[in-house]
């Protein structure tokens, strides 16, 4: 069988919703050593345990969208997905994540040990939500067809300069992630017009990729030490889209730029697509689970950017239908055609 070359995306928080509950009960429960040593961790630290949290009999959004709780279920269940693509279908080149995946992602370029990439992302969220400075609100720049709307990005842009404490968080596909305190989000809620569910305040999100988040940023690097991280064994392409490579990947740099940069600078997602698309030209992209809502995100990326001819909505459609090109795990159709 002739492998295809596949750039891996991990997902970050907010993919972990009612319909996901019962994730690695369903898909995983060939990982029980796995989830144990997770739930040690958490056990350790006097938090609810993933096996409980995922074979609960109801789904909760005040607790299920806690940083504490959610960024430890979705890095276990992205992780899981990422030990079941097939090896024989597929030759990863790449790995890139969004936001809090960008923790899973090194974990899954080997950069961390799958223990310590849980370990990271398990403190970072505990930080967060212990501290939950600010909040996080989502607004899209492109039409119905995902074409973007002309002078639209550039308005967005330009009222974060105006508004005090407004950051650009994350720059994700045909959408920007708002970032700032209660009252830098007010108004920005009252400056933007109303189109469908935007714009959509995130519940229980900090001000993520700001210097609001400077204090987070110091805490971790004094919880997480450097001696945690390895050269990549698999390019990992992280938020400004950069490519860390295996024999050139110094880990001071590592270190700094995961829990300080990418902690309280802008993530540009859809830059780091962008680059994984350019330098590695892969065949296919695998969308780790759980949930599957970077797909939108990652393919008005490659509308933006053209790539194999892409305008539009219609056009991606098309293509998905014809020899699906992002295979997202999250869906049980495309996740039969990489496990």
């Amino acid at each position: 069988m002739t492998r295809k070359t596949a750039m891996v995306v991990c997902p970050g928080r907010g993919v972990y919703n009612a319909p996901e509950l019962g994730y690695l009960a369903r898909l995983h429960s060939d990982k029980r050593g796995l989830i144990e040593t997770f739930d040690a961790e958490r056990n350790a630290q006097g938090q609810d345990n993933l096996t409980n949290l995922d074979g609960a009999p109801r789904y909760s959004v005040s607790k299920y969208t806690r940083g504490d709780n959610a960024s430890a279920l979705i890095y276990a269940c992205s992780y899981a997905d990422f030990l079941d693509i097939s090896q024989d279908k597929f030759e990863i080149v790449a790995v890139t994540g969004n936001s809090m995946g960008w923790y899973t992602a090194l974990a899954c370029a080997g950069a961390l040990s799958d223990t310590d990439g849980f370990k990271v992302v398990n403190t970072m969220g505990a930080i967060m939500q212990e501290a939950l400075i600010g909040g996080q609100l989502i607004y899209p720049f492109v039409d119905e067809t995902w074409r973007e709307i002309d002078g639209e990005r550039d308005r967005l842009l330009a009222m974060t300069e105006k508004i005090e404490n407004l950051y650009v968080s994350i720059r994700l596909g045909g959408m920007l992630v708002l970032a700032g305190d209660d009252a830098a989000l007010a108004e920005a809620e009252r400056r933007l017009p109303p189109t469908g569910r935007f714009p959509m305040r995130l519940g229980n999100h900090a001000a993520f990729h700001t210097e609001l988040q400077t204090p987070t940023a110091e805490r971790g690097r004094a919880a997480l030490p450097v001696s945690l991280f390895h050269p990549p064994k698999t390019p990992l392409i992280d938020g400004r889209g950069h490519v860390w490579l295996p024999k050139a990947t110094p880990l001071q740099d590592l270190w700094d730029y995961t829990l300080e940069h990418q902690v309280t600078e802008t993530y540009d997602f859809t830059k780091a697509v962008t680059a994984g698309l350019h330098e590695f030209a892969p065949e296919a992209v695998i969308l780790l689970g759980p949930g599957a809502t970077l797909g939108g995100a990652t393919a008005q990326t490659m509308i933006a950017d053209g790539w194999r001819g892409l305008t539009s909505k219609a056009d991606f459609t098309a293509l998905q239908n014809k020899a699906p090109y992002i295979l997202s795990m999250g869906l049980p159709d495309q996740r039969d055609l990489v496990t």
